[in-house]
């Protein structure tokens, strides 16, 4: 099957399957006079995805998961990157399919109907409202080690703030501001890396202990249940997917940004963890919330633990930017269909960014130091899976068994690569946390009363994105 790309939109009425990616946007999804600005091209997409997956966010969690897997980290983010990469996949097959914002509500609404897109666009809300009071909640953690006389929280609510201003202000400002995060992050980079090879090269080194660990911890459980934290790392491909109404060409662009993010942040996540376990081998610290510190004042003293918590916390503001913007386009998206208030749903006439959308996350994320980086992690982790299990299922019933895609190749593609993805994800997710597993199921029911509120005790069906004929045809038919 033939991949459909589209071209630019020039007024013409265009025909169903070989349409513009403009007209099909513009015409029966969204209004004429308040459609979100296309400015994203695929560098943008892709350098908006890896500032969202925070190429230093391997050291968030690093203390924390090296202690739960016994120094089996690097292990920890291969099992993950598996899963993930038959996820991304899915999720370039559903973008191709629908190029709208909405990420997984989208996909799941479109495949199994309202009831189902809504339960998985509430279970993705649960990370994306949590991912920028994660970043928040670091940006305090570590600008506070080298400014105790400054609060967490006083850190926090200036990062809430900056980020707010920005994301009112609209996403040209954002891809703008990402270029200069993703090049300090390569300078720090590429210093570390050689730091860290001089390091290892000066001392006896067991080159395969990152992945076999040091025995404190043992058996598969173990690694499971860190790469199920991990997945927080690979979030950055789900956000490009809500930027499909702000790409030139969201159905040949944005598939391309999702893989590329999804593998190249993966490799580079085992590369440094790698690096960073094989230079300091320990499996325990003082304080494994910042266990990274200790990583790096092992490697290049204080200069490099200095130069880090700079280029990290500037990577954590452009994820909580990112996430900030991705979560309340999902809002956007789910108000403009009338599954959340109206109100949600509208656009400021001069910046067209959801202004209220995006005060409401602002105001959720001043919890940020009420709560534990282990269970943020965690929760976040829970409404991803959740989300990603539902995304490869829609694939097997979009492609395989509404649009009867047959075939040695659709085969692998819709039907055994979603389902090992499915299982995969299924695996990871029930490696949680007791805690995690808990909090969000208890999520999940309030989802299930407010859909029972909104559709009058599920009598009727809850309202959902209304696709032109151009949409529909998207995915070309044998």
């Amino acid at each position: 099957m033939s991949e459909h790309t589209g071209g630019r939109h020039d007024g013409g009425a265009g025909h169903p399957g070989e349409g513009s990616d403009h007209g099909t946007v513009d015409r029966g999804i969204l209004d004429r006079d308040t459609t979100l600005k296309r400015a994203l091209r695929l560098p943008a997409l892709t350098l908006f995805g890896l500032v969202y997956l925070v190429p230093l966010t391997v050291f968030t969690t690093y203390g924390l998961v090296t202690e739960q897997t016994g120094g089996r980290l690097a292990t920890a983010y291969v099992v993950t990157l598996v899963a993930m990469a038959f996820t991304a996949f899915s999720y370039a097959a559903m973008v191709r399919a629908y190029p709208v914002s909405g990420s997984a509500y989208t996909y799941t609404s479109k495949a199994f109907g309202g009831h189902a897109g809504f339960l998985s666009g509430w279970a993705l809300l649960l990370d994306y409202l949590f991912l920028p009071m994660l970043n928040y909640l670091v940006i305090g953690i570590y600008l506070n080690a080298q400014f105790p006389g400054v609060p967490i929280g006083v850190w926090a609510l200036v990062a809430i703030a900056l980020v707010t201003v920005l994301n009112v202000v609209g996403i040209t400002t954002i891809a703008n501001v990402n270029v200069a995060i993703i090049a300090a992050q390569a300078v720090f980079i590429v210093l570390f890396v050689a730091l860290a090879a001089k390091t290892i090269a000066g001392q006896p080194v067991d080159l395969l202990a990152p992945f076999t660990g040091d025995g404190s911890v043992t058996g598969s459980g173990a690694v499971f249940a860190g790469a199920a934290v991990l997945a927080l790392s690979f979030l950055g491909f789900d956000a490009v997917s809500t930027m499909a109404e702000e790409a030139e060409n969201p159905r040949r662009d944005i598939p391309r940004a999702i893989v590329s993010v999804t593998v190249g942040g993966g490799i580079l996540f085992i590369i440094l963890s790698w690096l960073s376990q094989a230079a300091y081998p320990a499996t325990t610290f003082e304080v494994a919330e910042s266990g990274s510190l200790d990583v790096m004042v092992k490697v290049g003293g204080q200069f490099l633990s200095t130069f880090f918590t700079a280029t990290y916390v500037a990577g954590a503001f452009g994820s909580a930017l990112t996430s900030q913007a991705s979560v309340t386009r999902i809002m956007y998206t789910m108000g403009r269909d009338g599954v959340f208030p109206k109100v949600l749903g509208t656009l400021h006439p001069r910046f067209r960014t959801p202004v209220l959308a995006i005060a409401i996350v602002s105001v959720i994320s001043l919890a940020a130091e009420l709560i534990s980086l282990a269970t943020l992690a965690s929760l976040v982790s829970f409404g991803a899976l959740f989300a990603f299990s539902v995304v490869n299922l829609s694939v097997v019933k979009t492609y395989w068994v509404d649009r009867h895609e047959r075939g040695g190749g659709a085969a692998l593609r819709y039907l055994v690569a979603p389902v090992v993805g499915f299982a995969l994800i299924l695996w990871l997710w029930t490696s949680l946390s007791s805690t995690a597993l808990w909090t969000g199921l208890a999520w999940l029911a309030v989802g299930v009363v407010w859909l029972a509120v909104l559709t009058k005790g599920f009598r009727r069906r809850p309202p959902e994105v209304e696709f032109s004929e151009q949409a529909e045809g998207a995915i070309p038919r044998h």
